[in-house]
């Protein structure tokens, strides 16, 4: 029994628990204990490839972090599910699509479930010959209405989890600067995610009376209302 504490607190250090069961971690990741399933929005892998088609020079390295991130998550948590609520790939096909299949195919004891979003728009063999599940929005899993986009009406007893919107939210810093950390966004139950890519931007978003703001710091996620 201790260990298994000690092991719980080891996992879940300097995350924040939402509610019963579910903790917004500080990796960006939602983790269900009870269902044993992680949550991740917008990783937009394949987003350098689709820079490089354009011109531009981005290194395709740039993803390289975020799988580790992903692995580590799995290691630690080793859940059965595992979504991705939409913009899991950057619109057109390009040679990183092959890098990101190969890695979820490392984990035949996953279930990998795609919630499409807006980028996700490759050919549908594709999806269909991956090793994911693709489910349109919304998709309820218990209470949790998973979407991409946030959703406008709630069904009573459910919480929309969903991405989107890469929320943020700033904080002064040295010389009256303003730094713009990642955050999860609760209103109305909903819980927009922080968007999973570090190659993403982070918008801040009007924040009303009774949201609630879960900013990702260094050490970990700080309760902000």
């Amino acid at each position: 029994m201790m260990e298994s504490k000690i092991q719980e607190a080891v996992q879940l250090d300097g995350a924040v628990k939402f509610l019963n069961g579910i903790y917004l971690l500080k990796e960006k990741a939602v983790w269900c204990s009870v269902t044993k399933s992680l949550f991740i929005a917008d990783p937009h892998f394949g987003k350098a490839g689709h820079f490089r088609k354009s011109g531009i020079s981005i290194p395709e390295s740039i993803h390289m972090a975020d799988y580790e991130v992903i692995k580590f998550l799995i290691e630690l948590y080793q859940p059965k599910h595992f979504y991705f609520l939409g913009d899991l790939f950057h619109s057109a096909l390009n040679k990183q699509w092959q890098v990101l299949e190969l890695f979820l195919q490392g984990y035949d004891n996953i279930k990998f479930i795609l919630i499409k979003g807006n980028h996700d728009i490759l050919p549908k063999n594709i999806y269909k010959s991956s090793v994911l599940k693709i489910y349109s929005e919304p998709f309820l899993v218990g209470s949790l209405l998973l979407s991409h986009e946030p959703i406008d009406s709630i069904p009573e007893g459910t919480i929309n989890l969903c991405g989107h919107l890469h929320p943020g939210f700033a904080i002064n810093s040295f010389g009256n600067q303003k730094t713009r950390l990642p955050c999860y966004h609760y209103k109305s139950r909903q819980l927009i995610l922080p968007s999973f890519g570090k190659f993403t931007g982070i918008v801040c978003l009007p924040c009303h009376p009774g949201d609630r703001i879960y900013i990702i710091g260094p050490n970990g996620v700080i309760p902000f209302n």
